[in-house]
């Protein structure tokens, strides 16, 4: 783990990279193609370029052996700069997942197949669980996995049944981790029936549709699966889903953070230097209000955060067994109220830029559609207050 100073030695390096690579003229050209990814930006955060793909990853496989601190760090200038790659859907949901499961599969499994890729930036994940409802429960998924009808031919396969919604960058990745309902409710020591499985994207019987959204620099797809062979993931179920879940809403806190940063950014710079009656628009008093308003905002999410983070990288709980999952309160509460700041702060960074603000030429649309889908990815922030309130018993 790195300390204080080296964080933000890395934040300096990872935004400056940004700033000459992935400029608002760049993003928008990859918001034009058909993939919604610039994969030279990609290429220059793997391996053979900056190398931070695998912060968080294990070096058992290949990884730095970091922990989510400087994965955070990372995404916090991700979302200053909107850049079009798929760190979070691969980074962060496959590679949480991949290693929640992995306790689960002593012999290292799809962990050993994917993992030192993934670390790498040589291959993209994607996770699939939600489904037309969009909901993250176990109730909801619908997708049905039966075992593979010719044992002979592969004993441990299995064949998928289903369709798979809001799948981030899953058009684009080679390897794709889905939840599935089995008919096994307690053989696998889960008890809910819930399996995890790995496809690869080149499965007979899998389309992948690119959907149409609102965001356009984080592109989801929808997956239909007749028959796709698939492996599964160790033994893991609905807990290693749980556990990811929870990694990625910290995570996709820390990059609406960054996002707030230069929304207030913006805000600021315009209202000292458009004038109107002859003065800057920011000695007006409405002005002053927004821009403190989105200071304390941003100020605020930052330190919900900061917390929430710190308990994603230590490495145990600090609650004693039994007593309140201050890990799942601090992410759950985190994503909550930073999603929510992240739109209310994008909202007010058009009003502040007045009529400019709501046109296509200006980067104001960018930051909002961001936020309006950030707000929902993991679910909204009612859902997480209530399984926070859930989680102290309230």
């Amino acid at each position: 783990m790195l300390d204080e100073r080296e964080r933000d030695e890395l934040r300096g390096l990872v935004g400056g990279y940004l700033a000459d690579r992935s400029p608002e003229s760049a993003v928008r050209a990859a918001m034009e193609t058909a993939d919604g990814v610039d994969d030279g930006l990609w290429a220059g955060l793997g391996v053979g370029g900056l190398g931070l793909c695998g912060l968080a990853v294990p070096s058992r496989w290949g990884g730095e052996g970091h922990t989510f601190a400087e994965v955070a760090v990372v995404l916090g200038e991700l979302g200053r700069s909107l850049a079009c790659v798929p760190y979070f859907s691969s980074v962060v949901l496959a590679q949480s997942l991949l290693l929640a499961c992995a306790d689960a599969a002593p012999d290292g499994g799809a962990a050993d197949r994917w993992l030192p890729r993934l670390a790498a930036g040589r291959a993209r994940g994607a996770v699939a669980v939600v489904e037309a409802d969009g909901r993250w429960e176990p109730a909801s998924v619908r997708t049905t996995a039966t075992p593979e009808p010719d044992p002979t031919a592969d004993p441990d396969g299995w064949r998928l049944n289903g369709v798979k919604h809001f799948v981030v960058d899953g058009h684009t990745a080679d390897v794709l981790l889905m939840a599935a309902r089995t008919d096994d409710r307690t053989g696998d020591g889960t008890g809910d029936g819930i399996g995890i499985f790995e496809v690869d994207a080149a499965a007979d019987g899998l389309v992948r549709t690119p959907m149409a959204t609102l965001d356009l620099t984080r592109r989801q797809a929808r997956l239909e699966l007749t028959d796709v062979r698939a492996r599964r993931v160790g033994t893991a179920g609905w807990d290693a889903v749980r556990l990811m879940l929870r990694t990625a809403a910290v995570g996709l806190a820390a990059e609406s953070v960054g996002g707030m940063r230069r929304v207030l950014e913006m805000a600021v710079d315009h209202a000292r230097t458009r004038s109107q009656f002859g003065r800057p628009i920011g000695s007006f008093q409405a002005i002053k209000h927004k821009c403190a308003d989105m200071l304390v905002a941003t100020e605020s999410a930052d330190s919900l955060v900061r917390d929430a983070v710190a308990l994603a990288a230590s490495p145990a709980p600090r609650a004693p067994e039994g007593d309140i999952d201050d890990r799942g309160v601090a992410a759950s509460l985190a994503h909550a109220y930073c999603q929510q700041a992240y739109l209310d702060c994008a909202s007010e960074n058009i009003q502040v830029h007045g009529g400019i603000g709501f046109t296509w030429e200006h980067p104001a649309q960018l930051y909002y559609k961001r936020a309006q889908s950030s707000r929902l990815l993991l679910g909204d922030p009612i859902w997480h207050r209530a399984l926070a309130a859930e989680l102290i018993d309230l």
